[in-house]
């Protein structure tokens, strides 16, 4: 009786930790094309945006959430695999504008490697966090939803105000509440909330790739030497 009962348990925690690993090798392989996406975006004429910031925002914010709903929709076939590395390559290139803007900076490229780092080191630390302690972090859930929405809200409003001291705060907010989040969808995955590895790495993908922005923001506003 002793047997029957353990082993659908370690069963269980062999799936979870199937699903982790898995979920962390596509999530380095998703660096791939958001790096080349990212070379391709700083090669590009955003001047666009200048003229229409608020047309170009929602134009942008509507092709990832389409991509975004093509990868849960596919999430079950090799077909998900592609539209999530459609959507990092995507992802990318969106991030032009914010990289040629701190490459004009004379140590643009320093922060972007600090805010690099920063990311990294937020990430396995929280990371390492939810799969040693084994605590469940899903209490998080509704509170970071709430205030996931309340942030959206917030960015879409200044992109209308353009009022510098409310973006600082959107940024901060941003780097607290993404890196809560990673911390929730790591710790969902060890306790088998989630089970489907490519929409985890679609969950922490966008932590890690929003943290970064936030990140990036704050020490240009911070710290950026200009010319």
């Amino acid at each position: 009786m002793q047997y029957q009962t353990t082993t659908p348990i370690g069963t269980i925690a062999t799936e979870q930790n199937k699903v982790l690993r898995n979920t962390y090798m596509m999530l380095a392989l998703t660096m791939i094309p958001t790096v080349i996406g990212a070379f391709i975006g700083m090669s590009m004429n955003f001047s666009f945006m200048a003229a229409s910031p608020i047309m170009s925002s929602l134009l942008m914010f509507g092709a990832m959430m389409g991509i975004m709903f093509a990868v849960s929709a596919l999430r079950n076939s090799v077909w998900g695999i592609a539209a999530l590395f459609g959507f990092t390559l995507l992802a990318g290139v969106f991030l032009g504008p914010i990289l040629q803007v701190a490459l004009h900076l004379k140590n643009g490229a320093q922060l972007i490697g600090m805010a690099a780092g920063g990311t990294g080191i937020i990430f396995f630390s929280l990371a390492t966090i939810a799969t040693v302690t084994k605590k469940d972090f899903s209490f998080m859930g509704k509170f970071l939803f709430i205030g996931l929405i309340l942030l959206i809200v917030a960015s879409l409003a200044n992109v209308f105000f353009q009022i510098p001291a409310l973006s600082l705060t959107i940024s901060a907010i941003g780097v607290l509440i993404f890196s809560a989040y990673i911390l929730f969808d790591v710790s969902r995955i060890v306790h088998g909330g989630e089970t489907n590895y490519v929409m985890a790495t679609l969950g922490l993908f966008l932590s890690i790739y929003n943290l970064f922005i936030s990140l990036l923001q704050l020490l240009m506003a911070f710290s950026g030497e200009r010319d």
